[in-house]
């Protein structure tokens, strides 16, 4: 078989189908692509056994079809390093791939597609629930989330992004015990009632090879999920077990609030930070109403840090600790020129939110504070 090709055009779908593969795979096989031509449509997939990813593109001057497989690393090393330029693919029936294009060729060895392992979905018998929403919206969810994803074995349903779907909003949610994120988009209306926890790699190949797509199509069954646009067809398997209810844990009694330019309190905790003790990672805070003093210390290294920024408080006088480097991925979601923190007392999570939403959204994150004895 043989057909024409865009080189950039197939490096950027190989190279978005690569981001399933993984560095080390139990079956050798699986650290290939499995390029599939029928007609004038040729589809890449990679596949890591819990998840699949296939990309659909259009080739030309095709002669013949069929299906084989090649090594993905050096495949898309190749088509990175070729000129933006239309390139000739060929295979034989022995297995030998030709590559061609105007200044140079390439030679090297095809497996037969019919060794490829295909992706098992889920055996149940009810009906998915399907919905259709503009990609952006994954995207942005996950985004805004994923930085919040427990990376404990021991807890494993905490391990992925949360997708609490409603019939007029989506719900992304994902927390570690010490930080939880709560994004809710209500400018789509998916029209079904589900749930299920994405794990952290497949929800990382949803925000990055779905963002620059129009629309997403989503069939939700009770193990896995079908995710599909005009060019990518994703399929994953969810993380099992009930998702912690995050509405219970995000306080509704925060009474003192906390105002401050955003980008003037991170780079003061950035700062402060690098004095940090490198055993706990606490910055104390100083709150009054017109300013917060933020402090770190190292008893061991013998070393400190104080710096001061300007806000607006609600309470007379408050002492607090967070996690320095927990509060700083805090501070980055957040893209609002001002950053608004809810607060009751020292011993309670501070509410961080962005002084404005953007449209039909709502961004919630909540921090677990460190015990401070004296400031």
């Amino acid at each position: 078989m043989k057909f024409n090709v865009s080189s950039k055009t197939l490096y950027n779908y190989a190279s978005a189908v690569n981001k399933v593969i993984n560095a080390k795979n139990a079956l050798s096989i699986l650290n290939n692509f499995l390029l599939r031509l029928d007609g004038e449509t040729l589809t890449i997939t990679g596949s890591d056994v819990e998840n699949s990813l296939t990309a659909t593109l259009a080739v030309t001057d095709v002669e013949g079809g069929g299906a084989f497989c090649i090594e993905a690393k050096r495949f898309v090393d190749i088509l990175k390093e070729i000129p933006d330029q239309g390139i000739e693919i060929s295979v034989d029936t022995h297995g030998n791939v030709h590559l061609t294009y105007s200044s140079g060729e390439y030679d090297f060895m095809a497996i037969d597609g019919a060794d490829y392992p295909q992706y098992q979905n889920d055996e149940d018998d009810s009906e998915p629930q399907t919905f259709t929403c503009p990609a952006s919206t994954i995207a942005r969810g996950i985004k805004n989330t994923i930085f919040a994803v427990s990376t404990d074995d021991y807890r494993p349903q905490m391990m992925g992004v949360f997708f609490d779907i409603k019939p007029d909003q989506i719900i992304f949610v994902a927390t570690d015990t010490r930080k939880l994120v709560k994004f809710t988009d209500s400018g789509v209306a998916p029209g079904i009632t589900a749930s299920c926890i994405i794990p952290t790699k497949p929800a990382q190949i949803l925000s990055s090879v779905f963002d620059g797509e129009e629309e997403v199509t989503f069939s939700l069954s009770r193990k896995s999920a079908s995710i599909s646009s005009s060019s990518f067809t994703f399929n994953c398997r969810f993380i099992q077990g009930n998702f912690p209810d995050y509405n219970r844990v995000i306080p509704r009694s925060n009474t003192l609030t906390l105002t401050a330019d955003r980008v003037t309190l991170l780079n003061a905790v950035r700062r402060v930070g690098l004095f940090v003790s490198q055993e706990y990672g606490l910055e104390k805070f100083r709150i009054t109403p017109d300013s917060v003093e933020i402090k770190s210390e190292d008893n061991n290294l013998q070393m400190f840090a104080r710096d001061k920024v300007p806000c607006s408080f609600t309470g007379e006088s408050l002492i607090i600790g967070f996690g320095s480097n927990y509060l700083i991925e805090v501070l980055n979601i957040i893209t609002s020129d001002d950053v608004v923190v809810d607060l009751a007392d020292p011993g309670r999570p501070g509410i961080f939110r962005p002084s404005e939403n953007a449209e039909n959204t709502e961004l919630i994150m909540l921090l677990m504070p460190m015990t401070v004895g004296s400031f």
